[in-house]
């Protein structure tokens, strides 16, 4: 009696250690899809432009995109603060057409987001002394020169200061390096490197 009822067992035993395979099913209706790959269509296109396209842009020195802002050079040291404050160009509606925030409205963004790095702003002759200075979060940027090229040079990417970053913080001088203190922005200039002394910061706030 106990062979016979332990020969079920073993066998429920062994069908339950062996993988089971699950089967597929289709539910409702389907179709094809009729779009073509993105990746294949990008691939199709570029493979039809000329091997020498390049040369129709000219080298990448004279691009506008990687032209950057020019900025003096520092003459001292000093510190400023700047309140970044923006005013709306528009009126914000929500979907219902209540206005939320109208045109001319002005605030400080400092007030709602924090800067998660500073900026490093230097003149490519300053690169050196920005690449021990920045933290490994920090942006570089540079007033002149090939930022792709720098960067793959020295292993760190680097970027090019803008027109409308140089603008919004009101920058005139390099090296200087902007971080963020409460709802105010910190720019700390420096003086050409080798006349750079311990001597205290002349503040001036900038509102």
């Amino acid at each position: 009696m106990h062979k016979r009822c332990a020969i079920p067992i073993m066998l429920c035993i062994a069908s339950i250690s062996e993988p089971a395979q699950a089967g597929t099913a289709t539910i409702g209706r389907t179709w094809p899809i009729v779009e073509a790959d993105a990746l294949s269509e990008i691939e199709a296109r570029a493979s039809r432009q000329p091997v020498d396209v390049a040369r129709n842009f000219g080298p990448r020195s004279g691009w506008s995109a990687m032209r950057a802002a020019t900025l003096g050079l520092a003459s001292k040291a000093r510190t400023r603060f700047v309140v970044p404050f923006y005013t709306l160009e528009f009126d914000i509606k929500l979907p219902d057409g209540t206005m939320l925030y109208s045109k001319g409205f002005t605030f400080n963004p400092l007030t709602y987001v924090a800067l998660p790095q500073r900026l490093v702003i230097v003149h490519p002759r300053d690169l050196g002394w920005a690449l021990r200075t920045a933290r490994p979060a920090d942006f570089i940027l540079l007033t002149a020169g090939d930022a792709l090229a720098l960067g793959e040079q020295v292993g760190r990417p680097l970027f090019i200061l803008e027109e409308r970053v140089k603008d919004r913080l009101g920058l005139t001088v390099a090296p200087v390096i902007v971080s963020q203190a409460g709802q105010r922005l910190v720019l700390q200039e420096y003086a050409p490197l080798d006349l750079i002394s311990k001597a205290a910061h002349r503040v001036e706030i900038v509102r």
